[in-house]
């Protein structure tokens, strides 16, 4: 199994967290191999930091000589050293290796993406039009059914599965972006990706939008027009989902093991509480894309980047589920054409 990994931003901590969880994945006997996409200089000179073998293999598909690492180059020359956090040459090059990733995963080359945190303000400041690494990836795998999904254990090995009614939104614009067919299709992908990992049971909670779920109105009518049709809508296509409900008792209900996975409304109405229990191990995946596609669920983390700081383990957990998912053969096809976002994102 080949999985690749984007660098990210490599003014911030993406290339050294993806060092640090390949060189403790690669001890231990696994078929899965891993390319390292991005900057060559970058990865030359963090291997040589970490006292690991620096002279990596270029990737070159099935002419690849063997070896349980690989680099992937993605410009032509390396960035020069010292980048200023955020640099634009540096927001570039991660936008390459997500279009490079996502284009031999479509190609069915790669089994899956694990791809490192990247800067938006930067990106978008260089130029790129970008709302996040989830809706690139969509957009050029040409979907326009997806969700992210957040999940993560506690130290007892709670599980907490969280998928999103909406992403990255002002808090003032989430009630207009709800609609009744939105949320039925994350319930959807929800109770597809438990299924994916292999769960007896797909059970979803929907939660409320507004405290104690409207209070049959009283506190916003969102529950009476919008998420209960949907929940209804899921039900009927045989989905095993129950909502909506109060947010602050339907996560303690999910702890006690009622509920497989929960759908949530806005960003941090369900990743707070994710963090909350699985702040270093915690996994961003993309549900409804035509290959398998997990991050880290962190930032570029400026102010620790090059200090020997970083902790690798979210970026691992992302690398083992990628691996656990992608073994259950997710189709991978590719659009015809792939869709292209120009040359400025070389």
């Amino acid at each position: 199994m080949i999985l690749g990994i984007t660098l990210g931003d490599v003014t911030g901590i993406g290339p050294e967290v993806a060092l640090r969880a390949v060189a403790r994945l690669t001890a231990e006997d696994t078929d899965v191999h891993y390319v390292l996409i991005g900057d060559t200089g970058v990865v030359r000179r963090l291997c040589g930091l970490m006292g690991v073998e620096a002279d990596l293999p270029l990737w070159r598909g099935a002419d690849s000589e063997p070896s349980r690492v690989y680099v992937l180059p993605v410009s032509d020359g390396e960035l020069p050293e010292n980048l200023p956090p955020g640099d634009p040459r540096a927001a570039l090059e991660a936008v390459a290796a997500l279009r490079e990733g996502a284009r031999r995963c479509l190609n069915g080359e790669f089994a899956g993406l694990v791809t490192a945190p990247v800067n938006k303000a930067s990106i978008v400041e260089a130029g790129v039009p970008f709302i996040g690494q989830t809706e690139f990836l969509a957009d050029l795998a040409g979907v326009s059914r997806f969700a992210m999904m957040l999940l993560g254990h506690d130290p007892a090995g709670r599980w907490l599965r969280v998928a999103l009614a909406t992403i990255h939104l002002p808090l003032a614009r989430v009630s207009d972006a709800l609609t009744q067919a939105g949320i039925a299709e994350v319930v959807a992908l929800t109770a597809e990706a438990c299924g994916l990992l292999g769960l007896p049971r797909q059970r979803v909670g929907v939660c409320g939008l507004n405290p104690h779920a409207g209070e049959s109105g009283h506190l916003g009518s969102e529950e009476i027009t919008v998420v209960t049709p949907a929940v209804t809508e899921a039900r009927a296509l045989g989905l095993d989902v129950r909502g909506p409900f109060a947010a602050d008792t339907l996560f303690h209900q999910v702890f006690r093991g009622d509920y497989d996975a929960v759908v949530a409304m806005y960003h941090d109405q369900g990743l707070v509480p994710l963090k909350m229990v699985a702040f270093d191990t915690g996994v961003n995946w993309t549900l409804g894309l035509p290959f398998v596609r997990m991050s880290p669920d962190h930032g570029t983390a400026y102010d620790i980047a090059g200090q020997g700081l970083a902790d690798p383990a979210s970026m691992e957990s992302a690398l083992r589920l990628a691996a656990t998912v992608a073994a259950t053969g997710i189709p991978c096809w590719r659009p015809e054409p792939l869709k292209s976002l120009g040359e400025t994102d070389r």
